[in-house]
Parts: structure tokens; sequence; C-alpha cells
């Protein structure tokens, strides 16, 4: 109510008059900045609090993808060995085989192909790693047993599990194996030395493939590497065969 009074100009000096209305709209100005500053901090804060609530379910699902990433990485690899397994894809020996199959194929007498072995150990590994023979001659549609060996020169207990590949790749969807010791933990005690046989085919349809035409030598290759107690790679209709100790 004081504020009319002292704008009124028959209660005091013209000059006066004018001062007040001047303070009095500057405070009016003042009230309403302050008014809008208010409601742009309490708008910003809803912001910010807005963006972090989305930064953090932004992170979570990356956090979730890098996960899901890391566990697929570790997946990958016996999937990806099952599938080659399946199918010959990389050189990989197809394995698992009807033994009906096996009796009733017809070898093709005239395409004679040589089958020559190689060994390789894993540099941790400190086994001694051999074929017995360093090739051999089928045809395709009859079986062949092969050997190698294995000796523990160590004064220690050593685990090992074997992958293998043969080439040239295009030759795996026809190299089957009916057993082996490979994908199965072998555990050699000191100084101990095994045998281990591989019994396998190569497919009859490997000569009604123009790709195989000019192929007459397959490499079968095996590496050993040093595996952790418990340790199992056993693959589905796969029927491993324990090996046999030697005396040394």
């Amino acid at each position: 109510m004081l504020l009319p009074l002292l704008m009124r100009p028959s209660l005091g000096c013209p000059q006066a008059s004018v001062v007040l209305t001047c303070c009095v709209r500057t405070l009016r100005h003042y009230s309403q900045a302050k008014c809008f500053l208010r409601r742009r901090q309490r708008n910003t804060g809803s912001q910010e609090e807005e963006w972090h609530t989305k930064n953090r379910t932004v992170l979570a699902y990356i956090a979730a993808a890098g996960v899901g990433m890391i566990g697929l990485s570790y997946a990958a690899v016996p999937l990806y060995r099952l599938y080659c397994q399946a199918t010959g894809l990389g050189g990989t020996a197809v394995a698992g085989h009807d033994a009906g199959v096996v009796e009733t194929m017809t070898p093709v007498k005239e395409r004679l192909i040589k089958i020559t072995f190689n060994a390789d150990i894993h540099a941790s590994m400190q086994w001694n790693f051999r074929p017995q023979q360093t090739e051999i001659f089928v045809v395709p549609g009859e079986t062949a047993l092969a050997f190698y060996t294995a000796k523990n020169p160590t004064d220690k207990p050593i685990i090992g599990i074997s992958t293998y590949n043969v080439v040239p790749f295009e030759a795996g969807q026809y190299f089957n194996k009916i057993q082996c010791f490979c994908f199965e933990e072998q555990r050699l005690n000191p100084h101990e030395e095994v045998d281990m046989p591989v019994f396998f085919y190569i497919d009859p349809e490997f000569d009604e493939d123009p790709r195989m035409a000019r192929v007459d030598t397959i490499t079968l290759s095996y590496t050993f590497f040093e595996a952790k107690e418990g340790q199992k790679l056993s693959l589905p209709g796969y029927n491993p065969i324990s090996i046999r100790s030697m005396t040394v």
C-alpha cells in the first residue's frame, strides 16, 4: 500500500515520483528475472537428471552387450569345431560314422592316394610326439590304420589334448575318422610311452569331386597341447578309443 502512495505526484515533488517509479519498475524486473532463473534452474535440474538416467541406461546396455560378446567369443571356438567336425570345413576330418556305411562302401581301386602324416606339439608341451609311418597308400572306400607315438620324458605326469587337420583343406570333408585319440585328454606318467592308433577311410565320393581330380596326396596333421586336469573336448557321435601303454 505504500508504493501507490509514493507514486502519486500530489504527495511529493515530481522528481521524487519519477525516481520512485523507476525503482518500482526495477524491482518488478528484478522479481521477474529471479522467477525466470528459478524456473530455468528447475528445468535444467530435471534435464540433467533425465540425461543421467539415459546415460545410465545406455551404459547398462553397453555393459550387457560386452558381456554377451565375451560369452560368444568363448562359445565360438567349440561351436566352430563342432561345425567343422560335421562338415569337414577348414581341413577338419569328419568323424563319428555308422559302421554300416563302412561295410557297404565300394573301393575305387583305380584311384590311389598317398596319405602323409605330420606331428607337432605346442611350445609349452614337453612330450615327444611323432608318427610311426611317414606315409601310406590307400584308395577311396577302403579303411586304413596308422599309428602315432607319444612319450613323456619328464619326471612329472602330463596331460595332453590334440587337434588335427587335413591338407588340402577341401579334402577334409572326404577324410573320415572312425576312431582316433583327438579331442580327448591323454595322461602320460613320467617316462611313459604310448601308441596312438588312427582308423580312417577316404569317402568314395572323393573320386567324383572335380576339385579333387588332381589331388593325389593328403596330409593328416596332429598337434598336441598341454591340458589341465579334467579338461575334455569330446564330440557328439564320436567314439574315442583308449591308448595302450608300452614298456619303454
